[in-house]
């Protein structure tokens, strides 16, 4: 998967087990994380109040991590993010981290784009054009 941001992480010691491996759970903290940093990069974020008193954000659909070589506490990781796919009102984004040449795990997660109102209930929204645009930018740079 080529790479549309890029993004460092060391591993804390409350990231670790009483093995000293980084927990299989932080690597969705991470993903998240890495979405937001992205989200930030293309002037936006993942929870958006509008003027109208509703809310935009994009509530996970699926998330899932595949463990291929171990981290460990104080490691510094490269978590590459790349744009999988973009649909009417979804988003799907991969994930690869690294340690230095090392792949430790890779992951996806689905996100689809919602208007949240006052009473907390979401609908499903098509992706605004402007922001689709930033996002094919972004997969076509990769």
């Amino acid at each position: 998967m080529a790479t549309a941001f890029t993004t460092s992480r060391r591993v804390e010691f409350a990231d670790t087990d009483m093995a000293g491996l980084i927990h299989f759970s932080i690597f969705y903290r991470y993903m998240e994380e890495a979405e937001h940093a992205f989200l930030r990069s293309l002037g936006t974020r993942v929870y958006e109040p509008q003027s109208d008193g509703t809310t935009i954000s994009w509530p996970r659909v699926s998330a899932e991590c595949t463990f291929h070589s171990p981290a460990y506490f104080e490691d510094e990781l490269e978590v590459r993010l790349s744009v999988v796919r973009i649909g009417r009102s979804s988003l799907a984004l991969g994930y690869d981290f690294w340690k230095q040449d090392t792949h430790i795990a890779s992951g996806s997660i689905k996100t689809v784009c919602c208007r949240i109102d006052d009473n907390h209930e979401m609908t499903a929204m098509e992706i605004a054009s402007e922001f689709r645009g930033l996002l094919e930018s972004a997969q076509a740079s990769e």
